[in-house]
């Protein structure tokens, strides 16, 4: 409750200013003079300018508001190490008690974890925490943390209060812990070649003034080991990893550990580098002119990821008329170059209606065999020469191929169709949608054959088998049974989906990741890990996914479409999940590729030591001899300095609410009406005397 004199003025301010000037003027003379009554007049006057002013005495009902102490709890990723959670409980329990006992502060408690940044923000969660309470209210700030904090102001001004921020940190001076850092390392390599990564490996704590250390390094991409290296601590170190593949190739390099250290999970750094593949090599080799001849090569030639080399035999060499070579051919058919000299230059081989008629060697066939075997790839589009006596199934790269011919062709009206396999796999799954009857338009041969191996995806009449893929050692082989895809080109009877087919064969026999029918994806959607598992089984077990704080979760797999199945689990660390799903694993980064929240996790007490000080506040370390110990905490009303070696102190709070006021006036009403009377009774008494 406070008290207060008010003045509201009955008039304009300036005539009441006026009037007193007048009136002062003219009582100074008469005093001045001395004539009778002049003090009266005076008086009479000065009364007359206070009731114009209406002056009257306020009383204010006051309620005082308790300031806030904010305390930030960092519960953070590098908080769970060693016993800072327990002796994170423990303060915060302490401290809430203390609290307690104290008049005049509502302890406002704010939880901050690391799930979704790059690091410990307190500072961030701080000024959410305070959003709704006036600057004038904060009475002070208490962070329990580990001292690793990676959004500290770099002014005090920053803050938007001026009260005290005090430290109360975890951990203790003799923590040991080595850190693995990458200093240089590519975002982008070409596949099949090696990019240079260099790093070096920090040891701290009291190992750290040893004499210098050795440690073995192992080095995996995409969660396989690839070589292991002995170095020196404290040294950089520039190691050459092969880009294995197109995409994500996602390199680890993990040091062994320290005995007594805080964590493994620093001594690991990631790389991701996005592998790009150089032109791809085709050769295509047209057999004889035909209709579609040029599908193929216009499909390739669109590509521009794609060098392409096409020969067509114009004539075959039983075909004698007299006209001269030079005349045929702008170039002579260099078969030796290609096919044993060049041949592992190429990523794919296409025979388009192709039958041996002595052009090629036998024993060239022999190296297009091992090529495959070898891991090159061979696409055959056959005609009706497949089934004749100059097949290519008849040469020595038959055994490679997947289905024999039969000898027969059948020539009938009739839609391609897909297999059971074919809906399941990535070259044909999404030709047709939801697994509706395909509309494409009509062929009308086939060439007859039985299948040996691989898997058939696409069908001609009576369930006959019209495109079939294999592996083959470590290469891949495709047999197409009829050449009239090109009637799907020309848009007969509104065509067919010949561009996906096609290009995803070539990509798929060239092993684009993207296209694997047995592959385990994960990536970052959100807050969510989704995970991706394409496979040609019926059924999958549940994957298996190993958090980057070393907790292993079940998540099952549904299928949303043939031959491929999806399943997500929430994110709540950033860093490297681990996805084991069947005899298949892979990794996935989520967020930075090395988190700030593992790259320094000793406990520090100088990083917030100069906006502690700036605030007037202090930082303490309270588990320093394996039992908790915090400061005592003292209210103050004004200080520069607001801690000691052993108390931390909060402002005291002046804001306050009013709850009501009541106004007396004092030269209002009657009271104010008599005593200008009598004023004015005596000045005429006075002056009738």
């Amino acid at each position: 409750m406070s008290w207060s004199v008010d003045v509201t003025p009955l008039i304009d301010w300036r005539l009441i200013a006026a009037l007193a000037v007048a009136a002062a003027i003219v009582s100074v003379i008469g005093l001045i003079r001395q004539m009778p009554g002049a003090w009266l007049r005076a008086l009479a006057a000065a009364l007359l300018v206070l009731a114009l002013l209406d002056p009257a005495l306020k009383q204010e009902d006051r309620e005082i508001l308790p300031g806030v102490v904010a305390i930030v709890i960092d519960t953070s990723a590098s908080q769970t190490l060693g016993e800072r959670a327990a002796e994170t409980a423990a303060a915060r329990a302490d401290l809430e008690a203390r609290l307690a006992r104290l008049r005049g502060f509502e302890p406002r408690w704010i939880e901050v974890g690391s799930a979704g940044t790059d690091g410990t923000e307190l500072f961030s969660a701080l000024e959410r925490g305070l959003a709704d309470v006036p600057s004038e209210r904060i009475s002070g700030v208490v962070l329990i943390t580990d001292g690793q904090v990676h959004d500290i102001p770099e002014r005090r001004e920053q803050l938007g209060f001026d009260a005290p921020v005090h430290a109360l940190v975890t951990g203790n001076r003799e923590e040991i812990d080595r850190r693995l850092v990458v200093h240089a390392s590519p975002r982008f390599g070409i596949v099949g070649q090696d990019q240079p990564i260099t790093f070096r490996l920090e040891d701290f704590g009291p190992v750290a003034a040893a004499s210098p250390r050795r440690a073995q390094v192992t080095i995996s991409r995409d969660g396989d080991p690839v070589s292991t290296m002995s170095v020196t601590v404290g040294e950089n170190v520039t190691v050459p990893v092969e880009i294995a593949h197109g995409g994500r190739n996602i390199v680890e390099l993990e040091a062994e550990a320290l005995p007594g250290e805080l964590t493994l999970l620093n001594n690991r750094a990631v790389v991701t580098v996005a592998g790009i593949r150089d032109n791809l090599r085709v050769l295509l080799v047209s057999g004889e002119p035909h209709a579609g001849e040029r599908t193929w090569r216009n499909i390739l030639k669109s590509d521009a990821a794609v060098d392409l080399v096409h020969f067509t035999i114009l004539r075959p060499p039983e075909k004698q008329d007299g006209t001269p070579i030079s005349q045929l051919s702008l170039i002579a058919f260099p078969t030796r170059e290609l096919f044993s000299v060049k041949i592992d230059e190429f990523d794919l081989i296409i025979f388009d209606r192709y039958q041996s008629r002595g052009v090629l060697p036998v024993l060239y066939y022999d190296n297009i065999a091992r090529y495959v075997a070898n891991g090159g790839a061979v696409l055959v589009a056959a005609g009706p020469e497949y089934a004749e006596q100059g097949s290519l199934f008849r040469t020595p790269l038959g055994p490679v191929l997947p289905a024999v011919p039969t000898g027969s062709i059948v020539e009938q009206p009739y839609r391609a169709a897909l297999s059971e396999a074919g809906g399941r796999h990535p070259i044909t799954r999404d030709l047709v949608n939801g697994g509706e009857e395909p509309t494409w338009s009509r062929w009308f041969r086939l060439v007859d054959a039985t299948v040996e191996g691989g898997e058939t995806l696409m069908t001609g009449p009576d369930g006959r088998p019209l495109l079939v893929v294999d592996r083959e050692g470590q290469g891949r082989v495709a047999l197409m049974l009829s050449d009239h895809a090109w009637l799907w080109a020309r848009g007969y009877e509104g065509g067919g989906p010949y561009i996906p087919l096609l290009r995803r064969l070539a990509h798929w026999l060239m092993k684009e990741t993207d296209l694997e029918e047995e592959a385990l994806t994960a990536t970052g959607r959100g807050d969510e890990l989704m995970i991706e598992r394409r496979t040609m089984s019926e059924s999958v077990p549940p994957a298996l996914v190993e958090t980057p704080a070393g907790e292993t979760v079940e998540v099952g797999l549904t299928e949303v479409e043939p031959g491929l199945w999806r399943g997500e689990t929430p994110i709540r660390d950033l860093g490297i999940y681990r996805i084991a799903n069947g005899d298949l694993t892979t990794l996935a980064s989520i967020g930075p590729d090395n988190p700030r929240e593992f790259a320094e996790v000793r406990s520090d007490t100088e990083q917030l030591a100069p906006l502690a000080r700036a605030t007037g506040g202090g930082v303490f370390r309270i588990a320093e001899r394996g039992s908790v110990s915090l400061p005592r905490v003292l209210p103050m009303h004004a200080a520069t300095s607001l801690h000691g070696s052993d108390w931390i102190g909060l402002k005291t709070s002046e804001a306050s609410v009013l709850r009501g006021v009541r106004a007396l006036p004092l030269l209002a009403g009657l009271a104010g009406l008599v005593l200008l009377l009598a004023a004015l009774t005596a000045a005429w008494y006075r002056e009738g005397r």
